[in-house]
Parts: structure tokens; sequence; C-alpha cells
């Protein structure tokens, strides 16, 4: 591969030698707090409300056992990213840590299967804010709702990644504080009238338990966590080193999974229908967390609950689209893609090219989604199957730099050999459970990629027969 000027080529994405910003160096602004936010935002603090029925329903009752269960399969991933960005504090993410430690191809597919997850979540949350915002304004078509979170979103992000931050913190703080206002009024009714099941049934079930039931659902579950990876694309933007990056990225699914696991608790007690009732009525499976909210505290947190998620869809979308701009970017930087997408604006010192890349893509595949009856249904099934064979090629990873390579001394086995292959396993196994049509969409792309990869390495070739 041609060596560009800044892009760090044989140091994985370094942050470039160049003085000027138009060179590919990204600006230093971000501290702890602001890769919280971002993290968290993508994610979204109530991310279970959409598939709380649906979970409890797999589950046979143990919706909170099932995010227990989640947040430690996750936290495999996130235990990798943290020993691969301190390995290469970079932008691009997984793209970056794959060619460190798998090389240069394998780094390719790693940014090839991440970006139709970075690029697609955005689009499947701008979706969720304009149906929302349709149920509240019914005269306004759901697709000019999405393509008007699409504009604004897009237009934060290109401002600058701080000014983006503090808006993105304000609304981060409205979304916390409609969740603690559901965690009281749950507290004050459970009190006040008592449950609807026992106790103890979010973790157990309120049926016969069954272990391989809440498997099964993890493999749902595991979706709500699709984002907090974005973190590490922001690395070179961070003031403090990759160790900030790396406590964030930990710091951030732990606080998630807390969150998870309060809230599904708390729904599941208050939840009037049984889970073998939710299994055989899938059509009340979508509104089985505001079901439970309306029966037992009122039709006024309904409606609260539903504007937070109008609202914090578009700013998960956001911290999306940033993250998309940012892998695109890191890829362009190496060659990879467009070179032109690696140009930073001097002004804002972000990748805007890249951004309003990433934001068109986004914005067809939404508004195409937004105008179809079936559109939600098509763009969730597939979603997931890109980052998740991403995150089994960073476990790969650490195995490669640390224990293949041992390009860090003696490794640690528990840490670089123990936690990636289980997460790997596990991952894997998700995979496996994902819908065909998932798995079609991820081989088509998977494929894809290797076409791209090839060409490109033809054309190395050719450029240096010729030389």
């Amino acid at each position: 591969m041609t060596s560009v000027p800044g892009s760090g080529t044989g140091s994985a994405g370094g942050s470039g030698t160049g003085s000027s910003v138009e060179e590919g160096k990204l600006r230093r602004t971000l501290g702890f707090r602001d890769l919280v936010v971002y993290g968290l935002l993508f994610i979204a603090p109530m991310a279970p409300v959409g598939i709380f029925g649906t979970l409890d329903a797999k589950s046979g009752g143990s919706v909170a056992l099932v995010y227990v269960v989640a947040t430690v399969v996750m936290g495999f991933t996130a235990f990798s990213y943290a020993q691969m960005v301190r390995v290469a504090p970079f932008a691009g993410s997984v793209f970056t840590y794959a060619r460190k430690g798998l090389g240069e191809g394998a780094g390719f597919i790693a940014g090839w299967m991440a970006m139709l997850d970075y690029l697609l979540i955005p689009a499947v949350a701008y979706l969720f804010s304009g149906i929302a915002m349709n149920a509240l304004v019914p005269e306004v078509s759901r697709w000019v709702w999405t393509a008007l979170a699409v504009l604004i979103t897009t237009l934060l992000n290109l401002w600058g990644v701080r000014a983006a931050a503090r808006v993105g913190f304000a609304v981060l703080a409205m979304e916390i504080v409609v969740l603690l206002v559901f965690v009281v009024s749950a507290v004050v009714v459970l009190v006040r009238d008592g449950a609807q099941r026992g106790w103890l049934t979010p973790f157990t079930g309120d049926a016969a338990f069954s272990m391989a039931a809440v498997l099964g659902a993890v493999s749902v579950a595991v979706l709500s966590y699709l984002g907090f990876d974005a973190i590490a694309s922001f690395a070179e933007e961070v003031t403090g080193g990759s160790r900030k990056v790396a406590r964030a990225v930990l710091f951030c699914l732990v606080l998630a999974g807390v969150l998870f696991i309060a809230q599904t608790y708390l729904a599941a007690l208050l939840e009037p229908m049984s889970s073998a009732e939710l299994a055989a009525d899938p059509a009340a499976q979508g509104s089985a967390f505001y079901d439970a909210v309306d029966a037992s505290v009122g039709t006024w947190l309904h409606d609260l609950v539903a504007v937070s998620k109008a609202i914090g869809a578009a700013f998960a979308a956001l911290a999306g689209q940033a993250a998309a701009g940012r892998l695109v970017f890191a890829m362009a930087r190496e060659r990879r893609l467009p070179h032109l997408l690696a140009k930073v604006d001097p002004k804002s010192g972000v990748p805007r090219l890249a951004i309003l890349g990433a934001a068109i893509v986004t914005l067809v595949a939404a508004v195409w989604a937004a105008r179809r009856d079936d559109g939600l249904d098509h763009l969730v099934s597939v979603v997931d199957i890109g980052a998740l064979t991403a995150f089994v090629l960073l476990h790969a990873s650490v195995v490669g730099w640390f224990v293949v390579r041992r390009m860090a001394g003696e490794p640690v086995w528990w840490k670089h050999v123990l936690v990636p292959v289980v997460g790997a396993g596990i991952l894997v196994a998700v995979i496996v459970e994902a819908t065909t049509s998932a798995q079609v969409v991820g081989l088509c792309w998977l494929g894809i990629g290797f076409v791209v990869l090839a060409v490109q390495g033809a054309g190395a070739r050719g450029v240096g027969s010729g030389r």
C-alpha cells in the first residue's frame, strides 16, 4: 500500500506527521465525560423499552437476568477494546486494531464489516425517532420527521465534536431524568399496590426456569449494547491518552448494564401479562413496556417516555453518525476508501466529507425504510451482523498482537487468550442465532469486501511493477 503523508502507514493509522489539520489530524478536545456521553447516547439509556416484551417472552420472565448475562457477555468485547485501544490509540476503532493484530487484509475486512453496522444503526435510530414523532404529530409523515432528524443531527456533527458533545450531554441528561421519573414512579406504585409478579421472578422467571431460554434471549439483548464501541473511534480526539478511552469503554458498558437491569426489573414487576401470555401474543410484545406503564402509573408517563425516546433516538443516531464518519475517515486516510474523505476541516476539526458521506447513506436507508410498512423489520434484521463479525476480529486481534506476534512482551494468558477466545466464541454463537436474512446480508457484504480488497491488492501490485 502506498504510504500517505500523515496517514501513519506502518503504524496502524497513526495520527499523522504533518502539521496541518487538513492533512489528516483530528483535534484533541474531548474529555472522559464527553466519551461517556457519546457512548451512552449511541446505546440510549432506555434501549430495552422497545424489546422488553420480546425478551420477557423469550426468557420465560427472566428479563433482568437476561441483561445481567448480556452485560457479562459484552464485557468480554469491552475488555478486548480496552486492550487494543492502548496499543493503537487512533481513529478507526476495530479497523485499526485488526490491522495491528492481524494485518492489512484483516484490518480492511474488520472495518468493512463494522461500516455496515455504523451506517445502519443510525438509520434505525432515525427511523425510531420518526415513528415516535409521527405518533405524537400524525399529520406529518414519519419519513419527513426521519429526514428532519438526519438534517439536524448532521448539522450538529459538522459544527464540531465539542458542540455536538455539549448538546448530546443535554439530551442524555433529559433521558436520564425521564428514566429516574420512571424508576421513582414504579417504586411508588410497587410500595403502594404491590407487584404483579413475584419479586424475584425477573431473575428466576415467572414459570419454570430455563437457562437455554435466557441464553436465547441474550442473543437479542446484546443488540441494546451496540454502540459502546463507538467511543474507541474518538481516540485521536481525546485529551489524556488511550487509558482514558479504555476506562470510558468499560465504564459506559457497566453503567448501561446497571440502567438496563434496573428498568427491566421494575417493568417486569409492573407487567400485567405473564411471560407465557406475551409469548402467545407477539403483537403485544412491542408495546409491553408502555402497556405496563399505562396500567400501573398512567398515560402521562407513557407520553413522557415516548417523547424522550423520540429525541433520544435522534441523538443516538448523532453519536452513531459521528462514529461512522471517523471510521470512514480512518479507512480513507489509509487509502482503503477515496482519500478525499480523509480531509479534516481546519475550523471545526472534524472530517466533514466523511461525515457527509455517512449521513447521505444513512439518510437514504432511513427514509427508504420510513416509507415502507416493513422497512423497520428489514433494517433491524441486519444491523447487528456487521458489528458482531467485527467484534470477532477484534478478539482475534488481541491474540494476534499479544500472543502470536508478542509485541508487548510475555502475554498474560487470562487477558490475552482466555478473555478474547471466550468472547469470540460467544459472538459466533450469537451470529449463528441471527436471522437468515441478516446472515445473507452479512455474507453478501463480506463478499463485496473481499472483492474490493482483491481489487486494491491488484492495483497496488500494478503500481509496484510499474516503478
